[in-house]
C-alpha cells in the first residue's frame, strides 16, 4: 500500500476538522504535514473521483468532504487511492522453469495454488476489516490521542 494510502486519510481528518465552511487547497494541506503538494493532490484528486471529497478551483478554491466521515470507511479511501485491484496477484509461477508442474492428468485446469488461495483468504478478511471501519472512528481516536489537533489545525488555517 502506498503512502498516498496514509496521506488521504489524515487529509480527511483534516479537512472535517477546519469545518465543513472552509476549502482547503492541496497546498496547504500537504504543508500541515510537510507533504509534497503536487503527489498529495493526486490522491485528493482520487478522493473527489470517488465522491469522497468536492474541489472547487480558483484562489478560495480547494478541497471539502463531499459527505460526513461516518459514510467514508477505511476501505472507501484504499480503493479510491490504490484501485480495486487485489493487492496480491498470482502470476502463476508454479508453471515455469524446472520447477513447473505437470499438467493437469485429464487435461483440465490446475488446482488453484494454494499460496494464491491463502493470500486471497487474507486479502478478504483485510478488506472486510477496512470497510467495517470508518473515518468518524478515526478521527474520535485522533481526537482522545491529541485532543488539542483540531484546534491546532483551525488556527493555523485561519492564520493564511
Amino acid at each position: 500500500m502506498s503512502e498516498g494510502v496514509e496521506w488521504a486519510l489524515h487529509s480527511c481528518v483534516n479537512l472535517a476538522w477546519s469545518g465543513p465552511d472552509r476549502a482547503v487547497s492541496a497546498a496547504r494541506l500537504a504543508a500541515w504535514h510537510d507533504l509534497p503538494a503536487a503527489y498529495l493532490n493526486k490522491q485528493l484528486q482520487a478522493l473527489a473521483r470517488a465522491g469522497i471529497l468536492t474541489s472547487s478551483p480558483g484562489p478560495r478554491g480547494g478541497f471539502r468532504l463531499a459527505r460526513p466521515l461516518a459514510a467514508v470507511s477505511l476501505m472507501d479511501v484504499v480503493a479510491a487511492v490504490e484501485g480495486p485491484e487485489e493487492a496480491f496477484r498470482c502470476a502463476e509461477i508454479r508453471g515455469q522453469g524446472p520447477g513447473a508442474g505437470e499438467p493437469a492428468p485429464d487435461g483440465g485446469a490446475a488446482a488453484e495454488c494454494a499460496i494464491a488461495h491463502a493470500m486471497a483468504r487474507a486479502e478478504l478478511a483485510w478488506r472486510k476489516a477496512l470497510a467495517a471501519q470508518n473515518l468518524d472512528e478515526i478521527r474520535q481516536q485522533a481526537e482522545r490521542q491529541a485532543p488539542e489537533a483540531p484546534g491546532r489545525l483551525r488556527a493555523w488555517l485561519a492564520a493564511q
